[in-house]
């Protein structure tokens, strides 16, 4: 079964930012990659989405301005830029590709 590993996660301020990877096994194709987020005693989220090519992403509404996602094929790494983080951003985001294939999670908490 394939894993994705993330990576880049840690505590930082309000108005800090973060830089999250995923890291995919070089020979794994993958149509669509999103980034999901789930913090304690809530719902996971969707967070972002970017496709093979990198020319599509989409984002949830309050994310939008301040997180960016990009890949790099080379490398079969997927990034979620994150900037102006705010409280809310607190949780642990995962990557995923289809239904199997996920990560483990990295952890962001952001604090005043």
């Amino acid at each position: 079964q394939v894993q994705l590993v993330e990576s880049g996660g840690g505590s930082v301020q309000i108005g800090g930012s973060l830089r999250l990877a995923c890291d995919a096994p070089r020979d794994f194709s993958w149509n669509f990659m999103r980034w999901f987020r789930q913090a304690p005693g809530k719902e996971r989220e969707f967070v972002a989405t970017i496709n093979w090519s990198g020319d599509i992403s989409n984002y949830r509404d309050s994310v939008k301005g301040r997180f960016t996602i990009s890949r790099d094929k080379a490398k079969n790494t997927v990034y979620l830029q994150m900037n102006d983080l705010r409280v809310e951003d607190t949780a642990i985001y995962r990557c995923n590709a289809d239904e199997s294939t996920w990560g483990q999670g990295t952890q962001v908490t952001v604090s005043s």
